[in-house]
């Protein structure tokens, strides 16, 4: 019977002894494991960002930057929107690190109504209004009475307007400035007709105007060429592009990040400024 017993106990101590072993041996070795920030595979694990956009030009402008991102610890994943609402929301609710799809009056309205707290931190491209032939195509020599279309919203009636000025068609009263509607006219020594229609829809009415001016991505729409078909457009010094710079935003206190500054360093580099000049026709500008 003590000799059973002895076995039994004998057996009990062999498989510990054997399961201990082999869980021994599972166990990576300390110089074995993963370190930290590093995958299984020893691969660098990237730190992600993420930034909420509209997908013409903005999420094309960001795909291009994905690599270089990557090359410096970051994975950039781009949140595509349709709305202007959304972005700025997703940024405030701490959803996403970033947006890129506004301008800086849009933003300063849009922290006001909504109480918000998204701030500017890199102003990458603008894209500028151009006055397109229609029934005309000699801004030297307007008929009398000539019909103009520009856009009806605030902010490009009033961009559209001062581009008439520049080029001596209308004068603005002084003071008006981005806020000028038809009735800020002063001078109009061609008696032109200011026609106001919706943003989209000035286009439409190339062959039954003299002359239409238009924002930069319903140009492309209309199979305009912005460098070649333009007679007169805003130019990169100009006020209104220095105003409606489309801007790269994040929520205030995050200024400072290390996304934040990459993302920045990779939107105002050569290559995108290059990458926008290659494809957008002049269409969409790079800011300085």
């Amino acid at each position: 019977m003590k000799n059973i017993k002895k076995l039994f106990l004998l057996a009990l101590i062999v498989t510990f002894a054997v399961t201990a072993f082999g869980c021994a041996k599972n166990e990576p070795a300390p110089s074995e494991q993963t370190p930290a920030g590093e995958t299984p595979s020893g691969e660098t694990e990237l730190t992600k960002i993420k930034v909420a956009a509209s997908s013409v030009p903005h999420a094309e402008i960001l795909a291009q930057v994905k690599t270089d991102l990557a090359d410096k610890g970051f994975e950039l994943e781009v949140i595509e929107f349709a709305d202007y609402v959304q972005p700025n929301m997703v940024v405030e609710a701490g959803d996403v690190d970033a947006n890129f799809f506004q301008h800086k009056p849009y933003l300063d309205n849009f922290n006001e109504e909504k109480g918000t707290n998204i701030v500017s931190v890199a102003a990458v491209h603008f894209e500028p209004l151009g006055i397109y032939p229609g029934k005309s195509n000699d801004l030297s020599n307007i008929p009398d009475g000539a019909a103009i279309a520009v856009p009806n919203d605030t902010t490009n009636e009033a961009r559209a307007l001062l581009l008439l000025e520049a080029n001596g068609i209308i004068r603005i009263k002084e003071g008006a400035g981005l806020t000028a509607t038809k009735k800020d006219i002063v001078d109009n020594p061609h008696n032109v007709d200011i026609v106001e229609l919706e943003a989209a829809q000035v286009a439409r009415v190339v062959a039954e105007t003299d002359f239409v001016v238009l924002n930069g991505n319903y140009a492309l729409e209309a199979g305009f060429n912005v460098e070649n078909d333009a007679l007169a457009k805003e130019e990169q010094e100009s006020e209104a592009a220095q105003t409606y710079a489309n801007i790269l935003c994040v929520k205030k206190g995050n200024e400072e990040t290390e996304k934040t500054k990459a993302l920045i360093e990779a939107l105002k580099s050569d290559k995108v400024k290059q990458f926008i000049a290659d494809n957008y026709e002049g269409a969409v500008v790079a800011a300085d």
